[in-house]
């Protein structure tokens, strides 16, 4: 905090006990043991028995204590009584030891048997643990065991795994802590490793402020990772549990305020507040239609954004077929009017070329000069384009990687766009802000086609203002999905096919490879073209596309489709965004189970662009939720949070796959509701401590930098 500030001015209350303090018991107080955490416990090595235990140990990531305390449970699952046992059933019991004993066994080099008597209240057993003669002194009578194993019948168990616990059976049903595990390690021997290691919870620091943990009554961190280990309590649990997430949402959001602190502080962009009437003169003469409420209100706040002389940083997400471009032309348009250039990057030629000719159409009779930059740009007319981008002659330019090459300047770089911004790398947008003069950066609209889920989109780009557009243009048509999987569907399918053709309209057929292959049971492109045209509809006229093809091959077969010289695109995904082809009004996915949500959603949405109702059909499997989930939504944000929930937060963001988690503790969309408490404070926490070296904040940045490395606090400058 500031100096003079405190708690209160960032809506901190500060911890009850400050407030009560008077009232404690000096005595009790003084007289009350002290302890003070000691980390250094926490990186000794884990030493578990066995060698195969210890590698299986260390797969885990489980190399040292801390380590271990920081592994929780994914898990509880209810303990099975003795009685309720059936032969050969692999289950997990609670139960007490009545007797204990070591026998003897008469071959060469076996170590003493140790046999236990075991009971839980409802029944006993008989269990053997073989090679382990010092449990008879571990585990005397009275001491309650986690045994894990099979039940063999006439009252044996074969232990496979065990544990001391302070679990008790006879009460309620006993709540038993499943972990992740390793071939080599069960979760109950890592259980008793959680519990042969507790007097450790001690030592683990406290990283979050009091006056936050009080503010939002949460419990320290010890206590958290205690409870979500042993806590039979399911309240005390999911307290901790909301503990840990918050403080791993925190520590993000504040790497990312920092960041957003830093570009705003150190980066100075030219201001963009004049309208000398470009922008009026395009919306109200050029553009065909009336913006939607979504569009004009994005509008708004690019305004706000690019008056400022600070770098905008906003992103822009949009429905499918929402206008994303026509916003982005806007801000582009600004920029123009004021005397500055405009740049808009997408990652392929494809799409480079349609934002090319959408903006050609949508400027109208507006005199503009603009041109087009991508790798296939032939040498003179990239030298002629580069010579007028470089003398200020040429106002705006749409291209792919080739803008953010070695060679490429601008004369006065004002707004850049970019498009699809997750698959560019940060290296990649920051060599386009470098576009700008020297000592400057240009405001920059980052966009995506793929409706990303707020909880989602504020823990992947919360150093981004966001803005969402829902809203449809008027006049765009329903899109009816149907998940086909008999060929009786197929047939019918075609028939669809013809008849929409019969009626002056187009159809796209998608498959998900370009070739066969021996090891994908999938149709491919090239192999289904050619089918098509010789069999079920070899009197329609098809073209093939694919990103195997030339550059100049995509661009015929596009350009014969949009004309209307094919009445059938084959395709694979290269068509997935950027393709407006009106006049389309069907589509046939095959192996539609191989897609994502949001991946078929992107598809879908190449179709149902003109005045026509149109018709998307998904073969698959009829069971699929996914696919279920198409045929019965078409809101595409309402489809990231299914996909979201159904597949975890893994590759929506564009980059990471399904199952790697961005989180060990957080959970989203369920913890939707912390994510937003932690951007707030995390950008009241930046706005005054930036750096987090005051006391009260020095633990969090200790712990931000642990967590994100060492340069995780260092200042972002453009």
């Amino acid at each position: 905090m500031g100096v003079g500030q405190s708690p209160a001015d960032l809506g901190v209350r500060p911890p009850l006990a400050f407030a009560a303090s008077a009232a404690l018991d000096a005595r009790a107080l003084a007289q009350a043991p002290l302890h003070y955490p000691r980390p250094s416990r926490l990186r000794a090595r884990l030493r578990l028995d066995g060698a195969r235990a210890q590698r299986a140990a260390e797969s885990l990531g489980l190399e040292t204590v801390g380590d271990l305390l920081e592994h929780i449970p994914y898990d509880r699952r209810e303990g099975r009584r003795i009685a309720d046992l059936t032969q050969g059933e692999a289950a997990t019991i609670v139960a007490e030891v009545r007797e204990i004993r070591s026998r003897s066994v008469h071959r060469r080099r076996m170590r003493p048997l140790v046999v236990a008597t075991v009971a839980d209240g409802s029944g006993s057993l008989s269990v053997t643990f073989f090679n382990q003669p010092w449990l008879v002194d571990r585990y005397p009578a009275g001491t309650w065991l986690l045994l894990h194993g099979k039940y063999q019948g006439s009252g044996r168990f074969s232990v496979q795994a065990h544990a001391p616990t302070e679990l008790r059976a006879g009460g309620p049903a006993v709540d038993v802590a499943h972990y992740a595990t390793s071939e080599g390690l069960s979760s109950t021997q890592i259980l008793a490793q959680v519990q042969a290691h507790a007097d450790r919870f001690v030592d683990l620091v406290e990283p979050l402020p009091s006056a936050i943990r009080a503010r939002l009554d949460l419990p320290d961190r010890a206590t958290a990772l205690r409870t979500a280990h042993l806590s039979t309590d399911p309240a005390a649990r999911a307290t901790g549990l909301r503990r840990l997430a918050f403080e791993e949402l925190l520590l993000g959001q504040l790497l990312l305020a920092q960041r957003r602190h830093g570009r705003s502080r150190g980066a100075v962009a030219p201001p963009v507040a004049e309208r000398p009437g470009l922008t009026d003169r395009w919306l109200r003469e050029q553009l065909p239609f009336a913006p939607t409420a979504d569009q004009q209100r994005a509008m708004a706040e690019i305004d706000a954004d690019i008056a400022r002389p600070r770098p905008m940083q906003r992103l822009l997400m949009g429905e499918v077929g929402s206008g994303k471009t026509v916003v982005a032309l806007y801000a582009m348009l600004r920029a123009v009017e004021n005397g500055l250039q405009a740049a808009l990057m997408a990652p392929t030629e494809t799409l480079a070329e349609q934002h090319f000719a959408t903006i050609q159409a949508l400027l109208g009779s507006e005199s503009l000069r603009l041109a087009l930059l991508t790798g296939s740009t032939p040498g003179r007319r990239r030298r002629e384009t580069l010579a007028k981008l470089g003398s200020g002659e040429l106002s705006l330019v749409v291209g792919t990687h080739a803008l953010i090459e070695p060679g490429v300047e601008f004369d006065s770089l004002g707004v850049a766009v970019v498009d699809e911004q997750h698959r560019f790398g940060v290296e990649q947008r920051a060599a386009l802000d470098r576009k700008a003069a020297p000592g400057s950066a240009p405001h920059v609209l980052h966009m995506t086609a793929t409706p990303i889920p707020r909880t989602l989109a504020l823990s992947n780009y919360g150093d981004l203002d966001l803005t969402q557009l829902h809203e449809l243009p008027r006049g765009r048509q329903p899109i009816t999905t149907h998940v086909c999987a008999s060929e009786a569907e197929r047939r019918r399918a075609y028939e669809r096919i013809h008849e929409e053709v019969a009626a002056g309209h187009q159809a796209f057929v998608v498959c998900p490879l370009v070739q066969e292959s021996e090891s994908l049971q999938a149709r491919a492109a090239t192999v289904e073209f050619e089918r098509l045209r010789s069999g079920p509809l070899q009197d329609l006229r098809l073209v093939l596309m694919h990103g195997q093809l030339r550059p100049g091959e995509k661009q015929q077969a596009m350009a014969a489709f949009a004309a209307g010289g094919a009445d059938v695109l084959v395709a694979t995904t290269v068509i997935e965004v950027g393709i407006d082809v009106p006049n389309a009004t069907v589509m046939l996915v095959e192996d539609a189970d191989r897609y994502g949500i949001s991946q078929l959603h992107q598809l879908r949405g190449r179709i149902g662009r003109g005045a026509h109702a149109s018709l998307c059909l998904l073969f698959g499997r009829k069971d699929s939720e996914r696919l279920s989930a198409l045929a019965r939504e078409s809101d595409g944000f309402r489809l990231a949070e299914i996909d979201l929930q159904l597949r975890g937060q893994g590759e929506l963001a564009g980059t990471r796959q399904s199952g790697q988690q961005l989180y060990r503790f957080a959970e989203l969309p369920r913890d939707g509701e912390l994510l937003e408490r932690a951007q707030l404070l995390s950008r009241e926490l930046i706005d005054v401590d930036p750096e987090l070296d005051e006391p009260e904040h020095a633990l969090l940045g200790t712990a931000l930098r642990q967590r994100y490395g060492e340069d995780a606090l260092a200042p972002i400058r453009a």
